[in-house]
């Protein structure tokens, strides 16, 4: 097991009252997956509530992989967004490119390990595409085409890991 694997680990081991607070009515994984139920799959919060009153722990880690990945997206078409924003100013342009990789790959490397459990070939598809995102954005001219493309392929591939984490779990209750 990696060291990038604990903070999820710890997250869905914990005891359920300890994690039930960062879920539970007022909790602010709680609050969060409510205000992005719009681009969540169905059921995401209600189904992860019950997984962790069940204590059923890959449950509750598929779940929570799915909201991350979901979180990381959205920062990547965000990012995307903004790289072409031409009400942006240059500068703006060229410092939001790392801003945004920096966050992306913070919610990223908290699921790494449970992607790669799950879907090896996804994990490596997304350090090679962020790798990619990486390089472009310390070149000279971050907010070219080929940042935006890199974007793009993060936030294709996270869209792909949560429609397939999504429909594993309906298939196979």
């Amino acid at each position: 097991m990696t060291l990038r694997a604990l903070p999820l680990l710890a997250l869905v081991v914990a005891p359920v009252p300890a994690l039930a607070h960062h879920v539970g009515e007022a909790g602010a994984l709680r609050a969060q997956m409510r205000a992005k139920a719009a681009t969540l799959p169905p059921g995401l919060e209600s189904g992860t509530r019950a997984a962790l009153q069940a204590g059923d722990a890959p449950e509750v880690e598929r779940r929570l992989m799915i909201f991350f990945a979901a979180l990381a997206r959205d920062l990547a078409l965000e990012a995307g967004r903004q790289l072409v924003d031409a009400r942006l100013a240059p500068e703006a342009r060229a410092t939001a490119g790392p801003r945004f990789l920096e966050a992306i790959w913070r919610y990223y490397n908290l699921i790494d390990f449970a992607v790669a459990m799950r879907d090896d070939k996804t994990s490596v598809a997304m350090r090679l595409a962020f790798d990619e995102a990486e390089g472009y954005a310390k070149a000279a001219a971050p907010a070219g085409a080929g940042l935006s493309d890199a974007l793009r392929r993060i936030a294709q591939i996270l869209t792909h890991l949560i429609d397939t984490s999504s429909t594993f779990a309906r298939r196979n209750p």
